[in-house]
């Protein structure tokens, strides 16, 4: 039963919205933006940025680790994520605004600070979840508000660079949406911090491989939820990766664009208080495999998407979109029921855990980029010229690895029971 007010759900969520403004130009504007505005070949973007995120590997359950040490010392995971804002806040401003002699050099260094202040933050964030309310529909109230707040954040991203006229200008869409984050972000993560308060319920165990080995034998779902959201997050990860190159090249409606992803989550949105009543009738697992598999039958039609076909592609993209709430809000709330479990074996390793999750995200992201951008490279992609041949490898890479990679993770996470707690 739902026991969280009203004000406690906003309060937690609202930090969401401006991460949301900072996700959206690093997943989707960036990499075209040095490649084509910066003047950074395309496969040499893939690999540093590849780079970057595989960076994450080791930080985010390092941070994660740190945020269980903030907690032990003092009773609060909110002294890392101050710490985080500043590296954020820094990084993103560098990152837009790159010395164009050593752009490659730019890219590599901010990519990785950004990373590490996201980490700083996101990482204590999501483990809130967890720690908020220890109700399973709380967790996925929690999860389903604070990716909506994430999914608002999107669309404002999306829609201020068409109010100021903007949009066709990549350098100037970048600023402002970095003075957006920053309107945004300083009054929202102040009143999340001093709104939201947590104490320890438990002693926090001190990181050691046994630990974390424990809790992966004694809750052995808990891998197959992993390697399923890995493959699921990369299967998304490749389509908002080349989503602009997609619908310029092979759609041929560049301008197009920024409608599509307004549409696109805007029905992410419309469906996710479908797919929380759902959940919460069915089961989370069962509700997110079925947004899954409605993904999947949206993107087997892609491959006969061709020129003049916008219509077409404006449908999919709204059906895929229904999709959008599930996958960004139940995966997470399962995790926190295993972590919500983990604590009963008195091994509160919550952060490390989330570190690890947030780890699977970004790596998905970093494979999404590099797998589609080098391999693009060796067909000789030139989105100037492209040729018939990389065309069609830009349309198996935007519309069939993603469904056969989503029908994998759907073996790993029929895997998984779900825990009502």
């Amino acid at each position: 039963m739902q026991t969280l007010s009203k004000k406690s759900i906003i309060y937690y969520s609202l930090i969401a919205m401006p991460l949301a403004i900072v996700g959206l130009p690093l997943y989707i504007y960036l990499p075209t933006y040095y490649a084509t505005v910066v003047g950074i070949n395309v496969a040499t973007v893939g690999l540093i940025l590849f780079l970057a995120r595989l960076s994450d590997v080791i930080t985010d359950p390092f941070f994660g680790y740190l945020s269980d040490k903030s907690l032990e010392l003092f009773n609060s995971r909110k002294p890392i994520m101050i710490i985080g804002s500043f590296i954020l806040i820094y990084s993103f401003y560098s990152l837009i605004n790159p010395n164009y002699s050593y752009a490659q050099i730019y890219l590599l260094t901010y990519s990785v600070l950004i990373y590490i202040g996201w980490s700083m933050i996101n990482i204590p964030y999501l483990t809130w979840s967890a720690e908020i309310s220890k109700e399973y529909e709380d967790k996925t109230v929690l999860n389903s508000s604070r990716e909506l707040f994430t999914i608002l954040g999107v669309l404002i991203a999306l829609v201020i660079p068409y109010i100021y006229n903007v949009s066709q200008d990549p350098q100037k869409t970048l600023e402002i949406l970095f003075y957006l984050f920053l309107i945004i972000f300083i009054p929202f993560f102040i009143i999340s911090l001093k709104k939201i308060k947590i104490t320890a319920s438990s002693s926090n165990t001190k990181f050691n491989l046994k630990s974390l080995i424990i809790v992966y034998k004694d809750i052995p779902q808990l891998k197959f939820l992993q390697i399923g959201y890995l493959l699921n997050n990369l299967a998304n990860a490749l389509p908002a990766t080349l989503f602009l190159l997609f619908i310029e090249l092979v759609i041929k409606e560049k301008d197009s664009s920024g409608l599509i992803l307004i549409m696109y989550f805007f029905s992410g949105i419309v469906a996710l208080v479908f797919w929380n009543k759902l959940s919460n009738k069915i089961g989370k697992k069962k509700a997110w495999l079925s947004s899954i598999i409605l993904a999947c039958t949206a993107f087997s039609f892609v491959p006969f998407l061709g020129e003049n076909d916008l219509n077409a592609f404006i449908l999919i993209s709204l059906i895929s979109g229904l999709s959008l709430g599930a996958d960004m809000a139940l995966p997470t709330a399962i995790q926190g029921d295993l972590v919500q479990k983990s604590k009963n074996l008195h091994t509160n390793i919550s952060g490390l855990l989330f570190g690890i999750w947030t780890m699977i995200t970004k790596l998905s992201l970093a494979l999404a980029v590099a797998v589609s951008f080098m391999i693009l490279g060796i067909f000789d992609f030139d989105a100037k010229n492209a040729s018939e041949l990389s065309l069609f490898v830009l349309m198996l890479l935007y519309g069939v690895l993603p469904v056969c990679l989503k029908i994998i993770a759907i073996f790993f996470i029929n895997k998984y029971e779900d825990i009502k707690q």
